[in-house]
């Protein structure tokens, strides 16, 4: 029999000092070297504060009279007040319009999630023909600018009849409705990829076991499959309380009634007949901010495991 030698180990060497010197580790993969971790750090924290500097710059403005930054520029520091806050509040009617974005937001949020988690259950979990077919379909809505279908869009919404309860003009043009349909049709084909791609992930043995038990495909999508894709509902709820909320196109072509505006919409509340007091915007742009804010902060632990869980997974 052959018998292989190993090779001594080398002891460390003893520096002047009596302490042990020891070879310098390698890096891992993926990981920077410390010139090169110092270069990245610069960069994005440069490209942080440029992304952050408008916000920041509003929120300054917001607390300064319009009449001392005439008078002293922009660039100066003083005038600092709060009745920028109260005056948009009062003058934009925010409390009205915040109450019309909820009421378009919420339905708009969950219809899109419920809708979207069952096309994306049908087209991960079974094989067809016309699978991948279907998928493309919905991705195309989300290529299509919006500005596109603004007239038969228009036109569509005018012509469909609402009883006077659910509609005061009797048609889905001028309705919460539209907003909310209009949102869930162009929102469906980005959650329903996200939602499609995360289910393949999940493994085909658990609905094998599910389906020797005898559950049927509906109680395999509501109790196995739903519980397993809340983090990716997590992250796509936050994505689209931002996008609906924020969406400004819609509201302004489909809602006439200035009281029936979402919060983005009612901004125009603050111009002026002849001249724009920008500090006044800037301080009702940050009201209409904070919902949104609000919202990702509390839901910024499942938005981050959402868009990361299945990411090591294959």
């Amino acid at each position: 029999m052959s018998t292989q030698t190993r090779p001594p180990a080398t002891e460390p060497t003893p520096s002047g000092d009596g302490a042990t010197r020891r070879p310098p580790k390698r890096a891992d993969g993926g990981v920077l070297s410390k010139p090169r971790g110092i270069v990245v750090t610069v960069i994005v924290a440069l490209l942080a504060l440029t992304w952050l500097f408008p916000l920041l710059w509003a929120l300054v403005n917001s607390f300064r009279e319009y009449d001392y930054t005439q008078a002293n520029g922009y660039l100066s520091l003083g005038g600092w007040t709060t009745s920028n806050y109260e005056e948009a509040w009062s003058r934009g009617n925010f409390g009205l319009h915040l109450r019309n974005s909820l009421l378009v937001t919420i339905p708009a949020v969950l219809l899109t999630l419920w809708l979207s988690s069952m096309v994306a259950f049908v087209l991960a979990r079974f094989s067809y023909r016309f699978n991948l077919m279907m998928l493309g379909v919905f991705l195309a809505a989300n290529l299509l600018p919006p500005q596109a279908l603004l007239i038969p869009v228009f036109r569509m919404f005018r012509e469909v009849p609402l009883p006077m309860f659910m509609s005061d003009s009797g048609s889905l043009l001028n309705s919460f409705w539209a907003l909310i349909l209009v949102n869930t049709a162009f929102q469906m084909g980005f959650c329903t990829f996200v939602l499609s791609n995360y289910m393949k992930t999940l493994p085909r043995e658990i609905y094998e076991s599910a389906e020797l038990d005898g559950a049927s495909v509906w109680r395999q999508y509501w109790q196995l499959t739903m519980p397993l894709v809340r983090p990716a509902l997590a992250a796509l709820a936050t994505l689209q309380v931002a996008w609906v909320y924020n969406e400004f196109f819609w509201a302004t072509v489909l809602i006439q009634q200035g009281n029936k505006l979402p919060m983005t919409s009612a901004l125009n509340n603050l111009r002026g007949q002849f001249f724009t007091d920008t500090n006044l915007v800037a301080a009702g742009s940050i009201i209409v901010a904070l919902p949104v804010l609000v919202v990702f902060f509390a839901l910024q632990k499942q938005f981050v495991s959402g868009l990361t869980l299945g990411s090591t997974k294959g």
